[in-house]
């Protein structure tokens, strides 16, 4: 196994943090088969987180560990919780299998290949020494920064409605409002990143499959929540969703 994907396992295993000084990965192709042997010593692929920077910048991804997806109102305690990074972010969950192998489905079979919107909130944590001083590379072999993914319920509106440009999003800790924003998702538009990851998935030979959640980056940025914090969540037209640390 990769040294440096051995030391993010023995890390989320309560060993000491990875010390990415010591082995970050060179390039994105390097961050992903870490990812890969990390997820292979954890358990199935249960989604993939997805997002960037910009409307025009390169996607990056994560697959999300099976074991990481939780329902709406879960409990997060313990010493693995120590950042309880908060995005509010918007998930699609997948009825049918999305084939990128021929290039970036059209957008149609993209639509369709959804059978549910839902509203989630990831909670980013680390396995890494010195988080905050960490370059991109180290997170996103480990796995993006992901802790959990919390879903609420499937929402009424059909996917072919999905507008991030104009969804509004409201997060607070302990019910006093910490965010609220509309339209601040950096792409607005979740069928670019979904046709980029099909066509990534499909050369790193894990096709997305009907049952898999995407989460596609955060509506309100990155905050903080405290120890022992009520985290709940709003997307308008979407739905709520909320957890306890």
């Amino acid at each position: 196994m990769d040294p440096f994907a051995q030391r993010l396992l023995q890390a989320r295993q309560g060993g000491v943090p990875a010390a990415w000084r010591e082995g970050v990965p060179a390039d994105a192709r390097q961050a992903y088969a870490v990812q890969d042997a990390t997820l292979a010593a954890l358990s199935a692929t249960g989604g993939w987180k997805v997002d960037a920077s910009a409307p025009d910048a390169e996607p990056t991804c994560a697959p999300l560990p099976a074991a990481g997806l939780r329902a709406d109102g879960a409990r997060l305690h313990g010493a693995g919780w120590g950042l309880r990074g908060i995005e509010v972010e918007v998930a699609l969950r997948l009825g049918l299998d999305l084939d990128g192998s021929a290039g970036p489905p059209p957008l149609e079979v993209l639509q369709s290949a959804v059978a549910a919107v839902q509203p989630a909130i990831e909670v980013v944590e680390t396995r890494l020494q010195d988080w905050r001083a960490s370059p991109p590379l180290a997170q996103l072999a480990d796995l993006q920064s992901h802790g959990a993914l919390v879903l609420g319920a499937a929402a009424t509106l059909p996917p072919a409605e999905l507008d991030l440009r104009q969804l509004v999003a409201y997060l607070a800790f302990d019910g006093q409002p910490v965010a609220s924003a509309r339209g601040a998702h950096p792409v607005g538009d979740p069928w670019r990143l979904l046709a980029w990851l099909a066509v990534h998935c499909s050369r790193r030979g894990q096709p997305l499959r009907a049952g898999q959640v995407v989460t596609t980056g955060s509506c309100t940025g990155l905050l903080f929540a405290p120890e022992g914090a009520r985290v709940e969540a709003q997307l308008h037209g979407i739905g709520r969703v909320g957890l306890q640390f």
